[in-house]
């Protein structure tokens, strides 16, 4: 089960028959800012980087099991919906990603940990600002 702009707390029976089996996008790096306007509180907190995050809905609110998370940088002078615009982009990106790796059976939840089958860290990072 897929939810995207699902503004409603999934009730524990609906969990409990799909544990790991319905997922969610977030506008933000959970477990940051989490719950409604994600990204004007990320704005308004003045953190250098924000983004979105796929994780598996749990009994809480934006506190299941992280899929797959994608970063953007925050200008000084971002507006909810300037990093909204940005964040979006992505969003559209991660949540087909985290589909995918779902129906190829390429995830593995132990715990809080998903565990994507193939897939090993590089050293890439996003740095805001960038290093001189």
């Amino acid at each position: 089960m897929i939810l995207a702009g699902f503004m409603r707390v999934v009730r524990a029976p609906l969990i409990e028959a799909y544990r790991n089996r319905i997922m969610n996008i977030h506008p933000a790096l959970l477990p940051s800012f989490p719950g409604l306007h994600g990204q004007r509180q990320a704005a308004d907190y003045g953190v250098r980087i924000s983004g979105c995050t796929v994780h598996f809905v749990d009994e809480g609110m934006d506190t299941g099991p992280v899929i797959i998370q994608a970063a953007v940088p925050v200008a000084p002078d971002d507006t909810e919906d300037s990093l909204s615009e940005r964040i979006l982009k992505l969003e559209h990106r991660i949540f087909p990603e985290a589909i995918r790796l779902f129906a190829e059976g390429k995830l593995c939840v132990e715990g809080r940990k998903v565990k994507i089958a193939g897939y090993r860290p590089h050293d890439a990072a996003l740095i805001n600002p960038p290093l001189t």
